[in-house]
């Protein structure tokens, strides 16, 4: 995908000066570096000691040591699949390769490469996700678990190989701060995890070439920083890859300068890009999950290096942790609201280990867990080697004293009901910063569970870069649970991330404590989407007849109506009229539920349909299903209202 002079514009558009000076002084560095890069300085005397408490591997519970060794040796023979795609090259891996689409990335100086172009480049998430080097640090830790020297040599291997055919500057795995900040945190851990090596040293602070990557890595992203509008989650990653590079590998004279200033980064960026009540700013549940990850691990390096860090940065944590403990379902699964692309912060388990549980087992160790928070009954093996390293939580702060159910700021609530009944209602922002780079435009839909299993579900993400039809319709407010009026979107997208008009949207009212009392949780909102029309909705959750009624009003001129609500793949549904008939199975057990949609529309069931896309469900990025989406056309006329009611058996 090609950005043309009017994406450039937009883009342009909603930038602050600050940002275009910063950006324009960027644009000059890059030109001089092309001509005259910047050489490491010499380095002697290096030495790690960052390394992990005597007994911590010990402590590493035995069926999380089975899965990492299960998935290493996977690994080993050169197995692995990324985004959906499945590959069997990893042995002796070609780091330019896109096996997607066959396709190799050019080389040349790395501010030439038209990354977005997929006809030039191949798919870039799937030729950046092997050098975040997240199996590496997967080897590394097999090796620290066993002993077996193989996985370390293959590690080895790796780097070496990696680092010759990648020289500073030059190609695509020099485009992106947030890919440079996340592999000098994996680089961080593989040093860490094959201290008992005898090579461990000689790979790193022993090796020339090993020190001039790590040095050029810490140089481009003091360089470069994200800024402005989009100081997202990116600005996090290569804040955090700085901070953890220049704690453990602390060997340049710029490296006390690197890791303060890294260190103001996160600590900044981190408060910023967080609501008050623990939620990421983005409302995306996936960059809640790394930005996490990130700021945990990046904690964990300062207090390895006995570097102080500001109480704020904790504080950030600990309601990130709380707020995720918050906001799962009863299978410990986050909402699936806004972008995801499987993006991880640090890996060192195996298939199987739930990323969720892990984040809240973490959070349980390093904080301590409330009693309102759910069992975490799995285990891994990330949460004993961060926990060796994490000081004290901290003074204690005041932290909720029952599970949050609205989160005000970030315009979320959950409503639950019996038999673990779980609607997410969305009433925030759109996005975050300016372009709400990662939104989707979803203003006012639903997202419904029974158990876990997506009954009324958000459809995902899907894709990135290459695909634009996809990319708008997953992002689309068709794509969601909520109305789309004369075949728009409620927000204006001005490309694959950015949005140059955000619908705002507020909510009336929401009480969620009568479906804990057997009674009705109620919320309401409303957004301004489609000016100069309103849409509102009201959302009832009964404990007693097990129920949810969805109440839609459009209040302004008469508009063409669309009302589309997006079944999980795991639920079959036989429509006739108005009335469709839900089943599905849990754990063998045979469920089902009675959906009665407006008599006023007329109501068609869509699967897995192309042209244009319609009836898809994307389980992780890169992959998608068909699944049944129910569309109901009509008219608002600003006079009554469309009710829908969920009504679930046995």
């Amino acid at each position: 995908m090609t950005m043309s002079a009017g994406w450039y514009l937009r883009r342009l558009s909603r930038m602050g000066p600050r940002e275009v000076a910063g950006r324009a002084g960027d644009a000059v560095r890059r030109r001089r570096w092309r001509s005259a890069p910047p050489d490491c300085p010499s380095v002697t005397g290096a030495r790690f000691t960052a390394v992990l408490p005597a007994g911590t591997i010990a402590a590493v519970p035995p069926d999380a040591a089975k899965r990492l060794v299960a998935e290493a040796d996977r690994l080993m023979d050169g197995h692995a699949e990324y985004f959906g795609v499945v590959r069997d090259d990893l042995a002796d891996p070609d780091w330019w390769y896109d096996p997607r689409t066959g396709r190799r990335a050019p080389r040349g100086y790395a501010f030439d490469v038209p990354y977005r172009d997929e006809d030039a480049v191949g798919d870039i998430k799937q030729i950046w996700e092997l050098s975040r080097h997240q199996y590496l640090t997967v080897l590394a830790a097999a090796y620290a678990i066993t002993g077996n020297e193989r996985y370390a040599e293959r590690v080895a291997g790796h780097l070496r190989s990696w680092w010759a055919a990648n020289p500073p500057l030059r190609g695509v795995h020099w485009t992106s701060g947030i890919e440079l900040g996340i592999r000098l945190l994996s680089w961080v851990w593989i040093r860490r995890l094959l201290d008992g090596w005898p090579g461990a040293a000689g790979l790193f602070e022993g090796d020339p070439v090993a020190l001039s990557q790590i040095w050029h890595h810490q140089r481009w992203l003091a360089a470069f920083p994200s800024r402005g509008s989009s100081a997202n989650n990116h600005v996090i990653a290569e804040a955090a890859g700085q901070f953890a590079a220049a704690c453990a590998f602390g060997w340049f004279p710029s490296s006390a300068r690197w890791r303060a200033d890294a260190l103001r980064s996160l600590e900044r960026h981190l408060r910023g890009n967080t609501f008050p009540s623990g939620l990421n700013r983005e409302l995306a549940s996936e960059y809640h999950g790394l930005v996490l990850e990130l700021g945990l691990a990046a904690v964990a390096e300062a207090d390895a290096a006995g570097v102080p860090v500001p109480a704020s940065v904790r504080l950030v944590l600990l309601r990130m942790t709380d707020a995720l403990a918050a906001v799962v379902d009863s299978r410990l699964r986050p909402p699936r609201q806004g972008d995801a692309d499987d993006g991880h912060g640090l890996v060192v388990d195996g298939a199987g280990t739930d990323r969720w549980a892990s984040l809240l087992a973490t959070g349980d160790a390093v904080f301590g867990r409330l009693a309102w928070w759910p069992v975490v009954t799995g285990t891994d093996v990330r949460t004993p080697l961060l926990a060796a390293l994490l000081g004290p939580a901290g003074p204690s702060v005041s932290r909720p004293a029952s599970r949050p159910a609205h989160f005000a700021d970030a315009g979320m609530t959950i409503l639950r009901g019996p038999a673990e009944i779980w609607c997410r209602c969305d009433g925030g922002p759109h996005g975050f910063l300016s372009i709400a780079a990662h939104a989707h435009a979803d203003a006012l839909s639903v997202e419904v569970r029974h158990d876990g299993v997506d009954v009324l579900a958000d459809p995902g993400t899907y894709c990135y870069h290459g695909q634009p039809e996809w990319r708008r319709y997953f992002r689309s407010t068709l794509g969601h649970n909520t109305v789309q009026l004369d075949g728009g979107d409620q927000s204006v997208s001005g490309g694959p991330f950015l949005w140059t008009r955000h619908a705002k949207s507020r909510v009336l009212a929401a009480d969620t404590s009568g479906a804990s009392f057997g009674g009705t949780a109620r919320w309401c909102a409303e957004h301004d989407g489609y000016r100069p029309s309103t849409h509102r909705r009201r959302v009832e959750l009964t404990s007693e007849t097990r129920e949810l009624k969805v109440v839609d009003e459009v209040h302004g001129p008469r508009r063409a109506v669309r009302l589309a609500f997006h079944l999980g793949p795991a639920i079959s549904a036989d429509l006739v009229d108005n009335r469709a008939e839900l089943t599905w199975s849990r754990d063998g057990e045979d469920r089902s539920a009675l959906l009665v949609l407006p008599g006023e529309l007329s109501w068609r069931a869509h699967r897995g349909e192309t042209e244009p896309p319609l009836g898809w469900y994307s389980a992780g990025f890169g992959r998608k299903e068909p699944t049944t989406t129910l569309v109901g056309t009509g008219v608002a006329d600003g006079v009554r209202g469309f009710t829908t009611v969920l009504t679930f058996r046995g």
